[in-house]
Formats: C-alpha cells, sequence, structure tokens
C-alpha cells in the first residue's frame, strides 16, 4: 500500500533547509572549521577532527555542504594537490545557532540519552 505523502510536508522550508546540515558528521564540520585557528581546513585535518567518519563519507559531507553553500573549498595547483575547506558568510551565520543547540546538549544530555 502506497502512503500519500502531503506535497506542502515535502516543500515545509524547514525541512528543506535542516537537511541539508542536520546530520552529525555535517554540523562536527561546520563546527570545526569554525573553532579552527585559521578558519581554514585541509581535508586531512577535518578527518584527524572526525577520525570515526570515513574519508568517502567526510568527502560527501563536504560537497553536501559545498552544494547548499555552507562551505567552500579552494584549490591549489601544487603537487600534490592542496584544497583547503572554510565557511562561508552563510555557514558562518549558522554558528550561533549551532553553539546554542551545543549548550542545550550539555544541559540536558544525561536526560536525553538515559536507558
Amino acid at each position: 500500500m502506497k502512503k500519500n505523502i502531503n506535497p506542502e510536508y515535502l516543500a515545509c522550508p524547514i525541512r528543506q533547509v535542516i537537511s541539508r546540515f542536520g546530520d552529525k558528521w555535517s554540523m562536527l564540520v561546520l563546527y570545526a572549521l569554525d573553532r579552527s585557528d585559521t578558519g581554514v581546513m585541509r581535508f586531512c585535518e577535518l578527518h584527524a577532527h572526525m577520525s570515526d567518519c570515513s574519508q568517502k563519507m567526510l568527502s560527501k559531507t563536504l560537497k553536501g555542504l559545498q552544494k547548499s553553500h555552507l562551505v567552500s573549498r579552494k584549490g591549489y595547483p601544487e603537487v600534490p594537490p592542496r584544497v583547503e575547506y572554510k565557511l562561508t558568510d552563510v555557514g558562518l551565520s549558522l554558528i550561533p545557532a549551532i553553539e546554542q543547540l551545543i549548550g542545550w546538549v550539555k544541559k540536558h544530555f544525561d536526560e536525553v540519552v538515559r536507558p
């Protein structure tokens, strides 16, 4: 039996935007870039911060964040190639909301994860 989905639900702006960065890897990438000393990180630096994320998943996450205009990628024509990532202005504007969420998580962690 096919379930009917309301088209308004699929077009919901909140759903459309949150789905672009609401997964755990995207949030961690955004936060890591914001917390870096220079605001710029190479792929290997990001992967070191998120060692439980596979390289394939990190690459997919970065591409998605670029497509959503939250992260920019700059490649340098060197040998070996060097690629750097940083937050865009849109990505930077999201950081205060992520920080608020982190504060909420710290306050309510035990309540939420308690079995």
